[in-house]
């Protein structure tokens, strides 16, 4: 493999390269990646374990010694041990038995250091017909780097049969090549011109590859701040080296949003194939309704005080603007969503669209296949959704996951409430995880730190298509905090008046609106909302309050069930 440039560092390496990826086993040896990968793991050796190091019987720590051992292993592809070292004297210090297992146990740690990393391939190439702006080589790409995880493998056990003489009886079919491969199209980002200079040349991801379920670790850190609605635009003065960032462009429901990333970040960029999907073409020829850049320096970022996320409304361009810093303790996926999400509210409340924080689903009832679509927002709604999809199957056939936080809603024809998304995944904590349809894709799953207790799991579960289709409300459930209930209270309330259904749904939404990126069309939403409910409640959509007990009791959710189901 010709790697054009190799990053690494303790948690992850990536290859970036414009040429072709190893198409076999030899190729795999000879590559500059083995070479140095032997290498780093023999100076990790020297201080993690020495006496692994003096056990092999080689001098690791001089180029010739080291130099002996990459030819030894390359041997060891094709031939024993005992035929080695008619080849490569150097080897009949591993016949005797200490220094057998002393070889195998550096070739299985070594196999281990290799997978123990997030690898990552870049592969980047020019625009053009034929290359990824065009039609190809997306298939022949997929192939081989199918291809490199088997030969990878394949060395391993080859290896390691010719160090012991015998074979295991157990394989496990690991992830042996990179965990992720990108296909980047270098020098090809629409871009108004006064950006240009600065993001223009970085390579836009048009296709992603990994291997589900996939584990990434990042350091665990808080969730990022809110984002600063600034005054004046914090991309001019910024300097950054373009070879080290890529772009994931993405449609955030109806709004494309260009988000750059630095690599030291790959992960948490890469992680957006199973939120957001990529824009097309055609979208990124007419370019980005918003930018946001995930990595910036904190230096840069000083310059606004204590918070280390901003945005700014770029009028005169017709752009959104957000950065957040690079630092740990924001290295989380959630910061990165949420500028995305955020991003995109604003876009839909320009555009007259009222976003909404909720869950928004279709559902199929198997009473002559009925269908209604429902919107819940505020407390309890993943309760609410799991209790329906544990129902009973006599009634429900299939629940379809519009929206699961962000989304957006529209008057449509004839003054129907219309719905719909914003990604075609969802995040969830791994201790919410239901029974269900989402458990239905836990083998497409990219599962994040899963052994902290801030773990997390992103799933893919509906098509963009569908999730940008729109669908009209039959029912808002506006779902309230824990709160005494009783006659003038009941636990399920049918709102008649738009005023009170716009008090109740402004209390659930202030999250929402919170920030600072939004408060400046706090005016806007408020007029869109009432609008909406004006329309849904002279339309077919009804709307109701749940109020949930504090031990969210089985009447509360009998009652749900039996309000969803009315009509169907």
């Amino acid at each position: 493999m010709s790697s054009k440039r190799f990053v690494r560092d303790e948690r992850q390496c990536i290859i970036y390269t414009d040429n072709k990826i190893c198409n076999s086993k030899r190729d795999v040896l000879h590559s500059d990646l083995f070479e140095d990968m032997v290498g780093l793991f023999v100076r990790e050796l020297v201080y993690r374990d020495p006496r692994l190091l003096a056990a092999v019987g080689l001098d690791l720590t001089e180029m010739s010694g080291l130099r002996q051992l990459l030819s030894i292993l390359r041997a060891l592809d094709e031939h024993s041990l005992e035929q080695l070292t008619s080849i490569l004297p150097a080897a009949d210090v591993f016949l005797e038995p200490q220094g057998r297992a002393a070889l195998h146990k550096f070739v299985e740690q070594l196999y281990n250091y290799w997978r123990s990393r997030d690898r990552y391939i870049v592969l980047l190439v020019e625009p053009g017909p034929g290359n990824c702006r065009g039609q190809r080589p997306h298939r022949a790409f997929n192939d081989t780097l199918i291809g490199l995880g088997h030969h990878i493998r394949s060395l391993y056990r080859n290896v390691c049969e010719n160090i012991t003489g015998d074979h295991p009886r157990i394989y496990r079919h690991v992830a042996a090549g990179c965990k992720v491969g990108l296909v980047a199209v270098s020098g090809h980002c629409e871009l108004p011109s006064v950006y240009e200079t600065l993001l223009g040349k970085i390579p836009l991801v048009r296709q992603v590859w990994f291997t589900p379920p996939m584990i990434l670790n990042f350091p665990v850190g808080l969730r990022s701040d809110q984002l600063l609605r600034i005054d004046g635009n914090p991309l001019p003065s910024l300097a950054l080296q373009q070879e080290d960032w890529l772009c994931y462009p993405a449609q955030v429901g109806h709004a494309v949003v260009f988000i750059f990333f630095h690599q030291q970040v790959i992960g948490r960029g890469v992680s957006l194939a199973n939120l957001f999907e990529l824009a097309t073409d055609d979208q990124i020829a007419a370019g980005p309704d918003a930018v946001g850049l995930f990595g910036v320096s904190s230096q840069h970022m000083e310059q606004f005080g204590d918070s280390s996320a901003v945005c700014f409304d770029d009028r005169d361009n017709d752009l959104l603007v957000a950065a957040i810093s690079l630092e740990d303790y924001q290295d989380s996926f959630g910061c990165l969503k949420d500028m995305a999400l955020t991003l995109h509210n604003i876009i839909m409340v320009r555009r007259g669209r009222l976003p909404f924080h909720g869950s928004l689903v279709n559902i199929c009832f198997r009473k002559e296949e009925y269908r209604k679509t429902v919107l819940v927002i505020g407390d309890k709604r993943t309760e609410i959704l799991a209790a329906l999809r544990s129902s009973d199957s006599s009634v429900v056939i299939e629940m379809s996951i519009i929206a699961d936080d962000t989304g957006s809603l529209m008057i449509g024809d004839g003054g129907s409430v219309v719905g719909s998304g914003t990604g075609c995944g969802v995040l969830l904590r791994l201790d919410m995880l239901q029974e269900g349809d989402t458990c239905k894709q836990m083998d497409r799953a990219i599962f994040m730190n899963p052994q902290a207790s801030t773990g997390r799991v992103l799933l893919p579960v509906n098509t963009i298509e569908e999730v940008l289709k729109g669908y009209g409300i039959d029912l808002l459930l506006l779902v309230s905090a824990p709160e005494a209930t009783g006659a003038a209270h009941p636990p399920v309330e049918m709102l008649e008046d738009s005023e009170q259904a716009l008090r109740v749904f402004s209390t659930l939404q202030n999250r929402l609106f919170s920030s600072s990126g939004m408060r400046q069309y706090e005016k806007h939403k408020e007029e869109l909302a009432g609008n909406i409910f004006r329309e849904a409640l002279q339309s077919a959509c009804r709307i109701a309050h749940l109020r949930t007990g504090r031990n969210w009791p089985d009447a509360d959710v009998r009652d749900v069930i039996k309000l969803i189901e009315a009509d169907a």
